[in-house]
C-alpha cells in the first residue's frame, strides 16, 4: 500500500468533477442521465479559431514553446485587455498557462507562504480553497447571502483582513452564483484594499464574456491597487474552448516573472497548437460570440421561471456565467420515506438516483444550503431536467 503525502490526503476531490464522473458512469449503464453539473458551454469552438489551429499544424508549430507563451499571443492578450477592458499591460506582464486554473495555482504558490491567510468570499469556485491549502495557507471565508446577490460588502471584507492576510481571491462573473460586481461595488472593495497594502487581489474573470448586464468591469481598472491585482482569464468559457486548456494572467512584472519561473519547473509552455488557436480568439471581436450570450440569457430566464414554480426553492437572478445557485435549505431534514436528506450532498444524490439529474452540492462551493445548476445545455434537456427535479422534491415530506 502506497504511503501518500499528508498534502494529498488533505486535498479534496473536486465535487464538480466527481459528480460529472458519477453521471458518466450511470450513463454507461444505460440510464438516461441529464448532466447539469459541468461548467462547459455546449457550443462548438468558432470556425475561425479552429482554422487557426489547423494552420498552426501546417506551419509546423510543433516544437517546445516559450514557458510564458509565444510573444505574438502575449501581445494579442495585451491588445485584448486594452480593447475590451481599457487596461494597459506589456507582454512581459502576461503568462500563458494550461487553463485559468493553472494560472490561479501559479499565482497562489508564488505569493503565499505557510501560515498566510487567504480571504475567499462564499460561495467560491471549488479550487480556490484547495489550491490555497496546497500552499499551506489558512482560508478565511466571508459569507455572502442570497439576499445580497451572493456578493460581499466592503465592511465584511475589512473585518476579514488581518496582518496575516496575503491574498484575496474572487470571481466576477462568479462561479457558482452567476453574481456580477458592478463598477461601484468593485471601487468600494478597492478602497478597502488601498488601506491594506499588504494584500494582493486575484481576480478570476474567466466568465467575462458571459455577462448579461452589459460591460464587464475588472477590479484591475483602479490604478491605486493595480500593481497588486493578478487578473486571470482564458478562452474556455467565452470561446467554448474548454478542451484546448489555455488560460492567462496579467500581473505586475515581478509576479509574472515568478510565475514564469514556477511554471518552468511544473509544465513548461502551453500546447503550441492551443496557443495558435488562442491567438485568433484574442483577435476576435467578442460580438462574434454574442449568439452564445443571448442563448445563455434565454436559458437562464427559462430555468429561473421553472425553478420558481417549485415550492420552497429560493434563487437570485444571476447576471453572468451559466449557473443558478439555488437555496434548497427547506428540503434539508425531509425524507421520501426511505432516504432522509441531511444536507445538500444528500439531496443531490437523491435527485441523481431517483430521477437521473446531476447537480452539484453547494458545500463544494462553501454553502451547504445550496445546489449549483448549470444551464449550459439545450432547452429541451433543461426543461426535462427541471421537471424531474420538481417530481423528486415533491416526494420529500
Amino acid at each position: 500500500m502506497a504511503i501518500l503525502s499528508e498534502r494529498i490526503k488533505r486535498l479534496s476531490e473536486s465535487e464538480t468533477l466527481a459528480m460529472a464522473q458519477k453521471s458518466r458512469e450511470l450513463k454507461a449503464k444505460g440510464l438516461d442521465v441529464i448532466n447539469l453539473s459541468i461548467g462547459e458551454p455546449d457550443f462548438n469552438t468558432p470556425d475561425n479559431v479552429k482554422e487557426a489551429a489547423k494552420k498552426g499544424i501546417d506551419d509546423n508549430y510543433t516544437f517546445y514553446t516559450p514557458v510564458n507563451g509565444y510573444l505574438d499571443l502575449r501581445e494579442a492578450i495585451c491588445e485584448k485587455l486594452k480593447r475590451d477592458n481599457n487596461l494597459e499591460y506589456s507582454a512581459d506582464q502576461i503568462v500563458v498557462s494550461t487553463g485559468a486554473k493553472h494560472s490561479i495555482a501559479n499565482a497562489v504558490l508564488c505569493l503565499v507562504d505557510p501560515g498566510d491567510e487567504v480571504v475567499i468570499p462564499v460561495p467560491y469556485w471549488v479550487s480556490y480553497k484547495d489550491i490555497s491549502e496546497i500552499a499551506e495557507a489558512k482560508s478565511v471565508f466571508v459569507k455572502a447571502s442570497i439576499e445580497n446577490d451572493f456578493k460581499i460588502t466592503p465592511e465584511q471584507l475589512e473585518k476579514a483582513i488581518t496582518p496575516k492576510t496575503k491574498l484575496f481571491i474572487f470571481s466576477s462573473p462568479c462561479n457558482p452564483s452567476g453574481s456580477v460586481y458592478s463598477k461601484d461595488e468593485l471601487k468600494a472593495l478597492a478602497e478597502v484594499f488601498e488601506k491594506n497594502p499588504h494584500v494582493y487581489i486575484l481576480s478570476d474573470e474567466i466568465y467575462e464574456h458571459i455577462n448579461f448586464c452589459g460591460k464587464h468591469e475588472s477590479i484591475a481598472q483602479f490604478e491605486n491597487i493595480r500593481s497588486r491585482v493578478i487578473l486571470v482569464n482564458g478562452v474556455s468559457k467565452g470561446f467554448a474552448m474548454t478542451g484546448w486548456r489555455l488560460g492567462f494572467m496579467a500581473a505586475d512584472k515581478e509576479i509574472a516573472k515568478a510565475c514564469n519561473k514556477l511554471q518552468g519547473q511544473f509544465t513548461s509552455g502551453t500546447s503550441s497548437i492551443s496557443q495558435r488557436a488562442a491567438l485568433e480568439a484574442m483577435k476576435t471581436d467578442p460580438k462574434e460570440t454574442k449568439h452564445m450570450l443571448d442563448k445563455f440569457r434565454e436559458r437562464r430566464d427559462m430555468v429561473l421561471e421553472m425553478l420558481n414554480e417549485i415550492p420552497n426553492i429560493k434563487t437570485n437572478i444571476p447576471q453572468g456565467a451559466f449557473y443558478i445557485f439555488a437555496d434548497i435549505s427547506s428540503y434539508i431534514g425531509k425524507s421520501d420515506g426511505e432516504k432522509r436528506i441531511n444536507d445538500a450532498k444528500d439531496l443531490c444524490l437523491y435527485i441523481l438516483e431517483s430521477v437521473n439529474v446531476a447537480v452539484v452540492p453547494g458545500g463544494a462551493f462553501g454553502d451547504p444550503d445550496c445546489v449549483r445548476i448549470s444551464y449550459a445545455t439545450s432547452e429541451n434537456l433543461l426543461t426535462e431536467a427541471v421537471k424531474r427535479i420538481k417530481t423528486a422534491l415533491s416526494k420529500l415530506k
